[in-house]
C-alpha cells in the first residue's frame, strides 16, 4: 500500500497519535506525516504510505491555509486557549475598522519569533521540551509570508475570525499574538483548523477512522509533471540523468499514469521503479 493519505485530524490528537493509529488502520508501520498540527488544532494532515513517505519533503514547502479566532484582551504562555493566562488588557474601544487596517500591515513577508511550545531546535533542544521545564530561550526571528490575512467580527466584540493563506513555517499563534500587540495589548488564538495544504483541501480529507490512501501521483500532484516512454523509463530505474526534465525544481516522472521519479535540476531525487518494472512492462 504506497500513496497518500488525507486525514481531517480531530482535536485532542498530536500529528504523532495520528501516524501510530495510522499504521494500525492500513496494517503498515511504513507512514510518516507532513505539516505537523497542534494536538488541539483540527484539519488536513497529509500522510504518507509505504513508499510514498520518501516523497513528504517535496509536500513541506507547499504554502497552507488556516481558519481560527483570535481573541482580544487576554494573552496565554502558549499563545493559544490552552494556555495559562499571562496578562490581560482592556480591548473593548478596539474598532473591526482597527483590526483589518492593522490585520492588512502583516500581509507579506513578515518577521516571527517562534513561540517556546513549538518543535524548532535551539542548541539541539526542541522547545517545547525547554518549556515543559520551565526555561525560557531567545529565539532567532525567522521570515515568512502570509499571502492572505482576512479578519471579520463575531458576536463578541473580542473575538475575531481569521483565514491565513501563508508559507510553510508559519506560526498562526504567533500571528494571532503579533496583532494583538499592534492593536495596543495582546491576544491569543484558538480553534485552529488547517483548511488546505497547497491543492489539498478538507473536500478530500476523511476521519481517520475512514482513511483512504491514494495513489502515488496525488503526493505530487502539484508538481509539473512529464511523461516518458519504455526506453526512457530504462534510464531512469538506472539513476541516469535526464535533460528532458526542466531544470530548477522537482518534477514528477511519470510511465503510463504511475510515478515512476520525482527528478530535480535533470538528477534524479528519488526513483520508484526497478528494472524488473520495465521487463514486466
Amino acid at each position: 500500500m504506497d500513496g497518500l493519505a488525507v486525514v481531517d485530524k480531530a482535536a485532542g490528537w498530536t500529528s504523532h497519535d495520528v501516524v501510530a493509529k495510522a499504521r494500525g488502520i492500513l496494517g503498515t508501520k511504513k507512514i510518516g506525516h507532513s505539516g505537523t498540527l497542534d494536538p488541539d488544532a483540527t484539519g488536513v494532515l497529509l500522510l504518507g504510505v509505504g513508499k510514498a513517505t520518501r516523497l513528504l519533503r517535496f509536500l513541506s514547502p507547499l504554502p497552507k491555509t488556516y481558519t481560527g479566532e483570535v481573541v482580544l484582551g487576554l494573552e496565554t504562555d502558549t499563545l493559544d486557549a490552552s494556555g495559562t493566562p499571562t496578562a490581560r488588557w482592556d480591548m473593548s474601544s478596539v474598532t473591526p475598522e482597527e483590526v483589518r487596517e492593522e490585520a492588512a500591515a502583516f500581509v507579506g513577508e513578515i518577521e516571527q519569533i517562534p513561540p517556546m511550545v513549538s518543535a524548532v531546535k535551539v542548541d539541539g533542544k526542541r522547545l517545547h521540551e525547554l518549556a515543559r521545564k520551565g526555561v525560557e530561550v531567545e529565539r532567532e526571528p525567522r521570515k515568512v509570508t502570509i499571502h492572505r490575512l482576512e479578519v471579520e467580527p463575531t458576536d463578541d466584540p473580542l473575538v475575531y475570525r481569521i483565514e491565513v493563506e501563508c508559507s510553510s513555517g508559519t506560526y498562526i499563534r504567533t500571528l494571532a499574538a503579533d496583532l494583538g500587540g499592534e492593536l495596543g495589548g495582546g491576544a491569543h488564538l484558538r480553534n485552529l483548523r488547517r483548511t488546505a495544504i497547497g491543492p489539498h483541501t478538507l473536500a478530500e480529507a476523511k476521519p481517520l477512522e475512514d482513511v483512504e490512501v491514494q495513489p502515488m501521483t496525488a503526493v505530487v500532484a502539484h508538481l509539473d509533471q512529464v511523461e516518458i516512454d519504455h526506453d526512457t523509463l530504462l534510464l531512469v530505474t538506472q539513476g541516469r540523468k535526464l535533460e528532458l526534465v526542466p531544470h530548477g525544481h522537482p518534477v514528477a516522472v511519470t510511465f503510463e499514469g504511475e510515478l515512476a521519479a520525482v527528478y530535480e535540476r535533470g538528477r534524479p531525487q528519488v526513483v520508484l521503479m526497478q528494472p524488473q518494472d520495465v521487463v514486466r512492462q
